[in-house]
């Protein structure tokens, strides 16, 4: 039997539970895959969407590298603001503050995790 798995995104279930955020559909790719090397989400966005809260990972030390598959958004990381289109990549580094916010297109994000020189450790929704 095979190991290999192919999903689509839309096939997989957005979480809809306490704190699910208006206008943001959080989807636990690596969960829903049973990738267990790092995390991955897939981060739909909706027009005008302000609401993906700002956040940094200086606690667990997490990096972050998000690949815009769809639209464009504005990545505020770092005290600066970044445009990001369909195909553009950026790493923000754990103790960073970063915030996605879209305009008119609203956008699809891979967004990508791990703790540089640590085990792999799957927290809530990650």
């Amino acid at each position: 039997m095979s190991d290999i798995m192919v999903k689509k995104i839309e096939d997989i279930q957005a979480y809809e539970g306490p704190g699910a955020i208006e206008g943001v559909r959080f989807r636990s790719v690596r969960e829903a895959m049973g990738v267990s090397a790092w995390g991955m989400n897939v981060i739909e966005l909706d027009p005008h969407c302000e609401n993906y809260p700002e956040h940094d990972h200086a606690a667990d030390g997490q990096e972050e590298v998000y690949v815009v598959l769809e639209g464009a958004l504005t990545l505020e990381a770092g005290g600066a603001s970044h445009e990001l289109g369909a195909g553009a990549m950026a790493r923000v580094p754990a103790d960073a503050r970063r915030k996605l916010v879209t305009g008119e297109s609203g956008a699809v994000v891979l967004a990508l995790g791990g703790t540089p020189g640590s085990a792999y450790s799957p927290s809530l929704g990650g």
